[in-house]
């Protein structure tokens, strides 16, 4: 399922190895204030050849609603 913030974009000529990498973000306050978030280039590694996808899945959705919008979780996906 497909929410309504999704940004993805290609490094080189995208993935090459099928090797797939996912870290949470942690956000509070309607996410103003960063609390840990994930680098995209350090869990790519050494590859040159990769696809970031920063997305709110279903789960990090729900647990927004559930706390009010206070706590606001993403997810990093890197594909080598």
């Amino acid at each position: 399922m497909s929410s309504c913030y999704t940004l993805s974009y290609t490094v080189g000529k995208g993935p090459q190895k099928g090797i797939t990498v996912v870290q949470k973000n942690h956000y509070l306050v309607a996410g103003l204030a960063p609390i840990k978030t994930s680098n995209p280039q350090q869990m790519a590694g050494d590859a040159k050849d990769y696809e970031v996808t920063i997305t709110h899945t279903f789960i990090d959705g729900l647990i927004n609603v559930l706390t009010s919008g206070l706590y606001n979780p993403t997810t990093t996906i890197v594909k080598k």
